[in-house]
């Protein structure tokens, strides 16, 4: 997917004293790389270092990446968007609320954000991290239990829930669909697909996933639909592969005989 429009990257030079503060940081988003020099303060948002082109939903200042003590710190220094963070095997997973930092312990962490129907994925990856994965850590906690529930149907959900991302997020960012166009792709009435998308906020939320509860109102909020797909996505729920079942259900759903 091209790089969406207004996207604008400021490279800066690597200092000399760079290895004497720890390493520095390589940032991806899409094709984009950009090194940022250790003792240095980076931020991504709507015209910031890192510019999300021309999204309003978007904070001109969002998230500020900077080194302390030579360990380099994730903070949003917005006032309403969250961001899902995690390892890059998903194994481990968090939410990064306005106001709230933490250290980039892993070699390589996923950072995905919605803003408005937008999701972006930006990767942020250390010269010296202070925990390694091991091979066998994938798949643990509540990513692992949620990905052992789900039933097959569920995961079909999930899978046409994150499409887009799935398919075009190469980009850095791609749209969400929309209740209806979810719906007419899996060839369900917009009620059923609203209250199967519920079930599975209501299970995710009872597992302890932050941003998913319903209890306040009961409706399905659009925040919660783009933080269903940023777990899904960032913990490995669903990958690239289960594209695939996706597509043979929705043929199957064209081929089968009306009722």
């Amino acid at each position: 997917m091209a790089a969406p429009h207004g996207l604008m990257m400021a490279e800066p030079d690597q200092p000399e004293s760079a290895a004497e503060h720890g390493g520095s940081l390589v940032l991806g988003f899409g094709e984009r790389i950009v090194r940022i020099p250790a003792g240095t303060t980076f931020v991504v948002g709507r015209g910031a270092d890192l510019s999300i082109g021309d999204n309003p939903y978007v904070h001109r200042r969002f998230l500020e990446i900077a080194q302390r003590d030579g360990v380099w710190w994730l903070s949003n220094v917005g006032s309403a968007l969250t961001a899902s963070v995690s390892s890059a095997d998903g194994a481990a997973q968090s939410w990064l609320a306005p106001g709230s930092s933490m250290p980039l312990v892993f070699r390589t962490t996923t950072v995905m954000f919605t803003g408005d129907s937008t999701m972006y994925e930006v990767s942020l990856t250390v010269d010296s991290p202070v925990y390694e994965e091991s091979v066998g850590w994938n798949g643990a906690g509540v990513a692992g239990s949620a990905a052992e529930l789900l039933s097959p149907m569920q995961r079909i959900l999930l899978t046409a829930l994150a499409e887009p991302l799935l398919r075009d997020g190469d980009g850095g960012a791609a749209r969400l669909r929309s209740t209806d166009e979810i719906a007419a792709r899996l060839g369900w009435p917009v009620e059923k697909l609203e209250r199967r998308l519920g079930s599975l906020c209501d299970k995710f939320a009872r597992m302890g996933v932050r941003g998913l509860d319903r209890r306040a109102s009961g409706r399905l909020l659009a925040s919660q639909r783009s933080r269903l797909v940023e777990f899904a996505v960032v913990t490995r729920i669903v990958t690239i592969v289960d594209l695939e079942l996706r597509t043979a259900f929705a043929t199957q759903s064209v081929d089968a005989p009306a009722a």
